[in-house]
């Protein structure tokens, strides 16, 4: 058996797990998450097709680690509602709603209409304090507010994505993932390479 050589991008599953980390350090460094939130988006406009998802993505790594090497997965085939059009299509709907909503939360506090909250919020109704990663002085309360948001947009899928890799297999989350779903729409809008 060959063994497969490493490459650089295949340990991009340490920077999902310090992205994490360092959230619970400072919310500010969840501004950092936005790379995975434009980097896909960009390849696939580019025609790297979805490149990032099969190659680049380090919670896809991650998952694969936890549930493959490390045995955490039941390694069960993902239900086929879970895979199927409408599903990933109203989760995707379901998730920039909540994305949205978390942009107007930041522009409320950036308008004055609305105090920091120092939350972060799992599965979008549950608030977990947060106040000892709060920034400290010298940041405005949009900035922070806006981290507080997307650390618990990227808290959030990765918790589903957990939940799943251990019900299913590894790279279950892959398969309902919004990032993955936009980039497919894009590949397809783009048509077939020619």
């Amino acid at each position: 058996m060959t063994v497969k050589a490493k490459h650089w991008y295949d340990y991009l599953w340490i920077a999902s797990t310090v992205y994490l980390a360092l959230g619970v350090v400072n919310i500010l460094f969840a501004w950092l998450g936005l790379l995975c939130f434009f980097i896909p988006l960009l390849m696939a406009l580019l025609g790297k097709e979805k490149g990032y998802c099969n190659r680049y993505c380090g919670r896809g790594q991650l998952f694969a680690l936890l549930g493959g090497r490390l045995g955490l997965s039941r390694n069960r085939p993902v239900p086929r509602w879970l895979k199927s059009r409408w599903f990933r299509y109203a989760f995707l709907a379901f998730f920039m709603t909540m994305f949205c909503l978390m942009l107007l939360r930041t522009y409320q506090v950036f308008a004055g209409a609305g105090e920091l909250q120092e939350a972060v919020t799992l599965l979008w109704t549950i608030q977990l304090p947060w106040h000892w990663a709060a920034p400290g002085t010298g940041v405005s309360p949009w900035v922070a507010q806006f981290a507080f948001g997307f650390y618990s947009v990227m808290f959030t899928s990765t918790v589903l994505g957990l939940v799943t890799m251990a019900l299913f297999k590894p790279r279950s989350w892959c398969v309902y993932c919004p990032m993955g779903t936009m980039t497919q729409m894009i590949c397809q809008a783009k048509g077939p390479k020619g």
